[in-house]
């Protein structure tokens, strides 16, 4: 991997990578490229006498300047290093260079594939193998052309009996709404201490770019996504490396991943409950307005900003293990779409369509006649964003994908690294 003191490497969306507090062993030191002085031409009076002997440096004159020479060093992993994560970063330290390359390569002399990230260490593109030797060299070269090198030979550790599963909800190849936070699980709980390295080993890239972060909803689930709604027909990838990462109390990171999606059409639901009615629009248009019904005083409906988070064409409803009789019922339900864990939805209701656009009859749901639920599941998409205003309840954060019911503010409290605003989104 090369970098040249012109260039910008990386494509991340995720906040600025931080400096390491801890653990990941070396203090990661981005690889300095200073811009070497200007060859200096002193200038001299208008003579016709001694001007050889004043000539430029490069020309052998007197008070000659030297072009500097690079110097580099690897901090991590350290030389003979054994046991070292497979996870490991090539962190180094250079001066005076122009150019600066880095190369890893196995004991049988096999080139390992890696990038530098955005704070200056070299990443490998996919974990170390267990119980390997590598070799790692990094050249660098100064204005007067001549390349110094440091070298580290290291051992990783052997396969850990306790590692940590990394999955994602989101699958390749998959469509999504505009709304669609980004979901990463572990299958066990990070501790806070560590939530950072791991955070900084996730980035996502997006087509047209777009500025988002990583927000921590517990121990064991980190979201990402956009400041606005993702734009319609983005491209999205999204990479984890933590595959033999330190995740705290001796386990380690059991794989890394990568996920290539994309959003759909921007459509937006927003529901009025002055009116009674769903205004449904479509990359800014308005496609249909659906006369509905929510939820009755007692039991009202949320209002927020929520997401679809499932879609089921037919279902059954079962309240019967509701502590308040009067809500308890078996229902056949037709073109359903989950809004809340609580278990609102917006979903077919031929019962009340004589209250739709009038009055709330529901216990929290989202009522419409069944031509139009079923006009609507047909528009819809998983991760489609639904507003709701105007009811007695406010949404509460975690019952559901909320994560646009928070203020960007809000969002951001949310990360395990500080937010810095990029100044070029993906670049």
């Amino acid at each position: 991997m090369r970098v040249r003191r012109t260039q910008v490497t990386g494509r991340i969306v995720s906040p600025a990578l931080a400096t390491s507090r801890r653990r990941l062993s070396p203090v990661r030191a981005v690889a300095s490229v200073l811009l070497a002085g200007a060859l200096a031409v002193t200038a001299t009076a208008c003579s016709n006498t001694g001007g050889e002997e004043n000539g430029p440096s490069w020309q052998g004159g007197t008070g000659a300047e030297q072009r500097p020479k690079a110097s580099v060093s690897i901090t991590s992993p350290a030389a003979d290093a054994k046991d070292v994560p497979a996870s490991t970063e090539i962190t180094f330290t250079s001066k005076d260079a122009v150019e600066t390359t880095v190369e890893v390569k196995d004991a049988s002399g096999k080139t390992v594939k890696g990038q530098l990230t955005a704070d200056g260490t070299w990443l490998p593109e996919r974990q170390l193998a267990y119980n390997t030797t590598y070799t790692a060299t990094v050249t660098a070269t100064g204005d007067d052309g001549k390349p110094a090198t440091a070298t580290s030979t290291f051992t990783t550790m052997a396969k850990p009996s306790k590692q940590v599963r990394v999955s994602s909800f989101l699958g390749d190849g998959q469509v999504v709404g505009v709304g669609m936070p980004l979901i990463i699980r572990f299958s066990r709980a990070i501790p806070k201490d560590y939530r950072d390295d791991v955070q900084r080993r996730m980035t996502v890239t997006s087509t047209p770019a777009q500025e988002g972060i990583w927000h921590w909803v517990s121990p064991t689930e980190v979201r990402y996504r956009p400041k606005m709604y993702w734009k319609a027909n983005t491209k999205i990838f999204y990479k984890v490396q933590t595959g033999g990462l330190p995740m705290g109390d001796g386990y380690y990171g059991r794989n890394d991943l990568t996920v290539e999606i994309k959003t759909g059409s921007a459509l937006l639901m927003t529901v009025d409950n002055k009116t009674k009615q769903m205004t449904v629009t479509r990359d800014g248009r308005v496609i249909r307005t659906i006369p509905i019904s929510l939820g009755k005083k007692s039991t009202p409906s949320s209002s927020g900003t929520m997401v679809v988070i499932e879609k089921k064409a037919k279902t059954v409803f079962n309240t019967m293990d509701d502590p308040n009789p009067e809500n308890r019922y078996i229902t056949d339900i037709e073109y359903a779409q989950r809004l809340t864990w609580g278990g609102e939805f917006i979903h077919a209701a031929p019962w009340s369509v004589a209250d739709q656009g009038r009055r709330n009859v529901s216990h929290g749901c989202v009522n419409m006649s069944t031509e139009n639920a079923k006009w609507l599941f047909n528009q819809t998409r998983v991760g489609d964003p639904v507003v709701i205003k105007g009811t007695e309840r406010k949404l509460q954060n975690g019952n559901g994908w909320t994560d646009w019911n928070m203020s960007w503010e809000e969002y951001v409290k949310g990360s395990a690294l500080p937010y810095e605003p990029a100044e070029t989104p993906n670049a």
